[in-house]
């Protein structure tokens, strides 16, 4: 079972990134469940979601504790919590940065470390809802690249959600310009 740790802020699309992982893989006959922890969080604030998937039936229903993939969707949280506690050795740290001196040092070593700026994918192509990007759509790009689902199942989930085929390339741009 692949487990996946998404954290982002409230209003960036973090919990629908999560979704939208759990049905590209579920298109891709996988089973697949998408969660997210809500507290008293407000827009801005931070939020962790969750997505699982497996080729065989998922009966655990709980937090990730242990995840093989970490994902971050606003690099100023790792300035509020520790995104990789808990991260597998050898697992996959994806983030949403432009900054890629961020990720070197000794914390990082023992991970495999990838990032892409889905901020300003988003902004290039006008995926902005009540004055802040859209970061789902393109951080799904992203995943594909790097081998959680394929780029077709991650497209497919898009339109699925979305109309706006903006939407889609933003996903295909991120898939593009993933730095791993």
């Amino acid at each position: 079972m692949l487990e996946i740790r998404i954290h982002s802020r409230g209003g960036q699309g973090g919990v629908t990134a999560s979704k939208l992982l759990a049905q590209a893989a579920f298109l891709e006959g996988k089973y697949s469940t998408a969660f997210p922890l809500y507290g008293a969080e407000r827009r801005g604030a931070p939020v962790t979601s969750f997505t699982r998937i497996s080729d065989h039936d998922i009966k655990v229903v709980s937090q990730i504790y242990e995840p093989d993939i970490v994902v971050v969707l606003d690099d100023g949280i790792m300035d509020l919590v520790d995104v990789t506690e808990g991260l597998k050795d050898g697992g996959l740290l994806l983030v949403n940065t432009d900054n890629g001196d961020k990720l070197k040092g000794p914390k990082y070593s023992k991970f495999r470390v990838a990032r892409v700026n889905v901020t300003d994918i988003a902004l290039s192509l006008g995926l902005v809802l009540s004055g802040n990007p859209i970061l789902n759509t393109p951080i799904l790009g992203a995943l594909a690249r790097l081998g959680v689902v394929k780029l077709e199942s991650a497209e497919k989930a898009i339109r699925d959600m979305f109309e706006d085929e903006r939407n889609v390339q933003a996903a295909r741009a991120a898939y593009e310009k993933v730095i791993a």
